[in-house]
């Protein structure tokens, strides 16, 4: 299944390069046969640990060609894991 290709190369860019993937929220189709990801990661673990803070939640959009290679991704939004938005 394409989606499962696609989610399996999004999650090991992103544990290798920017942060663990805590989850991928949405996949759309995007142009050009793409996809437009979003996805949440835990932002720097360690560091929330060491000064007793919540976790922190980064929320990323991940765009993917049709090669299902990650080709851009970006920081959106930022929050407390416990926060609702």
């Amino acid at each position: 299944m394409e989606i499962k290709k696609i989610i399996a190369n999004v999650t090991g860019f992103f544990n290798e390069f920017v942060a663990p993937v805590h989850k991928i929220i949405a996949i759309e189709e995007g142009e050009n046969n793409g996809w437009k990801l979003t996805v949440e990661v835990i932002e720097e673990k360690e560091y929330m640990k060491k000064y007793a803070k919540d976790e922190m939640i980064g929320v990323y959009e991940v765009y993917v060609n049709a090669e299902k290679e990650v080709i851009s991704y970006t920081r959106r939004d930022i929050r407390y894991r416990g926060s609702i938005n």
